[in-house]
């Protein structure tokens, strides 16, 4: 039977979600796995695994009481082991990276921050900044375009709100960087300009979530900004390739 995997801890720890419904229909009990030093919360596998909701939740309420008794590994949704034995080679073999990371994730979570721009106004700057451009689009609206003069100017505006993008993603990255141990960069899924995990000590969380506030207030309408987070610190797991099968 296949094995899902949550996340990884030190040996030692309280490991209260033991027992505790996982993922899939009917909800295997979650266990632990241990092996040189490093334990794995783990439950069997279901036969079928979707991203329902209620497994999304399930998976991350056990990472967070996890974390809220010591420093946590996490697997992202949908990891599974060829079984247990697959996991345990893997603890063995590569329990030293793990417990060296877990050490330099003690103490620490994940914040999330996606920022958009928010169209409208990004042409509105685009356009106030570039008078040509402005004026381009001035005249063909009264005198009219062919469609070569539209095709340019298409052009034109669209490598100028690439260039504003360019910019904000820079300056986000210049705002919040301070702010973090380590960021982490992801894909900039739905168009956003900037998806930056910064991974911060719990103690100092409540100041980065403020100065996203703050880089939020001094961009006025022009950015959407979407935080996510204290989180587990499923960025900053890291780690080499793994073989098949092992979490």
């Amino acid at each position: 039977m296949s094995t899902y995997v949550y996340g990884l801890v030190r040996s030692g720890h309280p490991f209260d979600v033991e027992g505790s419904p996982g993922v899939g229909d009917g909800g295997a009990p979650v266990r632990p796995l241990s092996a040189a030093g490093v334990a794995a919360a783990v439950s069997d596998a279901p036969e079928e695994l979707r991203a329902k909701r209620r497994d999304l939740i399930v998976h991350a309420g056990i990472l967070d009481r996890l974390m809220r008794q010591g420093p946590v590994l996490p697997m992202r949704f949908g990891t599974v082991a060829d079984g247990d034995k697959a996991v345990v080679r893997e603890l063995e073999q590569s329990s030293e990276r793990y417990l060296s990371r877990l050490d330099a994730l003690e103490g620490r979570v994940e914040i999330n921050v996606k920022v958009s721009h928010v169209e409208e106004e990004a042409l509105r700057e685009v356009l106030a900044a570039d008078l040509d451009l402005r004026r381009e689009r001035d005249r063909m609206r009264t005198e009219g375009a062919v469609q070569a003069e539209m095709a340019a100017f298409g052009e034109r505006l669209s490598a100028a709100l690439e260039e504003l993008r360019r910019r904000d993603a820079g300056l986000v990255l210049d705002a919040l960087g301070p702010h973090a141990e380590e960021v982490s960069s992801g894909p900039l899924v739905d168009g956003c300009l900037a998806n930056l995990s910064l991974l911060v000590r719990e103690q100092d969380a409540e100041q980065a979530l403020a100065a996203v506030e703050d880089m939020r207030s001094a961009a006025g309408a022009l950015l959407e900004v979407r935080v996510n987070g204290p989180l587990p610190p499923y960025s900053f797991v890291e780690g080499p390739e793994r073989e098949e099968g092992a979490p």
